[in-house]
């Protein structure tokens, strides 16, 4: 027993010298000084109802009778409330003396009544100057003065595995710090191409988001948006707008109360290892144009699909990810300079900057109805079929193979039925395919075990699919 206490007294003493020696951090003064700066965000929403019969669900002997009865409480005469209001709880962080403030875009959505208050407790009432859905950032204005500011630093030299804190009202608890280190940077989300998040393990809960994520110098790098969970609550992955792409915002905000960004027109993808290869690249970079859209600045600017845009202006497009964000922070009109990769060799093409509309109208999706066909499953495990003249009509193409069934190798691929194959890439050398004979006359030009890539439309959308492992007989 003796033994075992000394191992203990031995163990911990050294934990504790190897803490000191290391210097763990202490976030005590860095959250006392820039808690300050850090508000909370209530808002109301007013939901227009109408009057009718609400029968409860429950007898008054059932055990949910008094839980439903917390939240939808009954009226004289059994009928719902005509209006009824939404509350929501949020983050904010000071960024001017004068009462300006940023938080997430989706704290403030669809308030009719947005209340930021202090960490002295007064409360007041906000105007929203604006807010950005893109990039998830808004900018409120209180009537107010003298009030506490934030530090603001530079993402960019922030190092992954350096410690952050987060300062914010997780479940409506004021002033909460949470801490963490960095856990990426420059990732990108689905639905999000504007925003290189900040990836960071700092404990984020409903009511952090609006709120400040700082580094160790009590300087703010981000604003916490939003969790990665399959629960719904805080699972260790959290993410963050950097703050120089939210600072870019408030800025336009306040100028005018909306964002402009820069457009190409362009649908783009990754290049993978596989498609590089096809594209005839030496490694995977930039980004593929699957397609491009009528009279956008691409067209006009001679960007072909196919096309892999691999820097914008100079700078180089390590992701395809990175050319959203740099076209979206281009001036409209200005004209830029586009490096792509083209048929083997890079070209440089000049482009003038269009601009993005509030609003995309959703195109309806062309039926693409098909008999099915006698045709043979070939190399790809596809049976094919030419499109009717009344497809071609329906869908605006003159050309393309309808994929009617996808087996063997095919099945292992993206590849589905109702797809549309409009060319087959080779070397950096784009076919455009017509006919099921020329089709499977360049599918034999492949050894066995090559790569194919092809060339698909998908209802709206053009993508790259590479097939891997060609069989070897038709």
């Amino acid at each position: 027993m003796k033994r075992l206490i000394a191992l203990f007294l031995v163990g911990f003493l050294s934990t504790f010298a190897f803490a000191q020696t290391r210097g763990l951090p202490d976030f005590s003064d860095l959250a006392e000084k820039q808690g300050l700066a850090v508000v909370n965000i209530s808002t109301t929403q007013v939901i227009r109802g109408h009057s009718q019969m609400m029968p409860f669900p429950f007898d008054e002997s059932d055990p949910a009778f008094e839980l439903f009865k917390r939240f939808v409480p009954r009226n004289p005469g059994g009928s719902m409330p005509r209006d009824f209001e939404n509350k929501s709880l949020g983050s904010g962080f000071i960024v001017s003396a004068d009462g300006y403030i940023l938080t997430n875009a989706h704290v403030i959505d669809g308030a009719d009544e947005v209340t930021v208050r202090l960490t002295d407790k007064r409360e007041f009432k906000a105007k929203t100057i604006g807010a950005d859905k893109r990039t998830d950032v808004a900018l409120l204005k209180i009537n107010a003065s003298g009030l506490p500011v934030v530090k603001l630093g530079d993402p960019a030299q922030l190092r992954v595995g350096e410690w952050v804190i987060a300062i914010g009202s997780p479940f409506g608890f004021d002033n909460s710090v949470t801490a963490g280190i960095v856990s990426a940077k420059g990732r990108s989300l689905p639905q999000e191409n504007y925003v290189p998040f900040i990836q960071t393990d700092v404990a984020i809960n409903p009511g952090n988001s609006g709120g400040p994520l700082f580094n160790m110098r009590g300087e703010v790098v981000g604003i916490n948006s939003q969790i990665y969970s399959r629960s719904g609550g805080y699972m260790g992955v959290s993410f963050a707008i950097p703050i120089d792409v939210a600072m870019e915002i408030q800025n336009q905000l306040r100028a005018s109360g909306k964002v402009s960004r820069g457009r190409l027109g362009v649908v783009i993808q990754e290049v993978t290892k596989d498609l590089a290869e096809s594209l005839g690249l030496a490694k995977p970079m930039g980004a593929v144009v699957n397609s491009v859209e009528k009279g956008s600045p691409a067209e006009k600017a001679g960007i072909e699909a196919g096309d892999v845009i691999l820097k914008f202006d100079g700078k180089t497009i390590a992701n395809s990810a990175d050319l959203p964000r740099m076209v979206g922070i281009s001036r409209p009109g200005t004209r830029s300079t586009v490096q792509i990769w083209r048929k083997g060799s890079t070209q440089e093409i000049s482009v003038v900057i269009g601009e993005v509309p509030d609003d995309k109208a959703a195109s309806a999706k062309p039926s693409r109805n098909s008999k099915p066909s006698e045709q043979a499953v070939n190399r790809l495990g596809l049976v094919i079929a030419e499109l009717t003249t009344e497809q071609k009509r329906d869908l605006k193409m003159n050309s393309g193979l309808l994929i009617e069934d996808v087996r063997g190798s095919g099945a292992r691929s993206d590849l589905r039925p109702g797809d549309i194959i409009i060319a087959l890439i080779s070397k950096g050398v784009t076919t455009e395919v017509r006919t099921v004979d020329q089709f499977n006359k360049l599918l034999f030009q492949f050894d066995k075990g090559s790569n194919v890539t092809l060339l698909i439309r998908r209802g709206e959308m053009q993508t790259f699919v590479t097939i891997k492992g060609l069989n070897g007989t038709n």
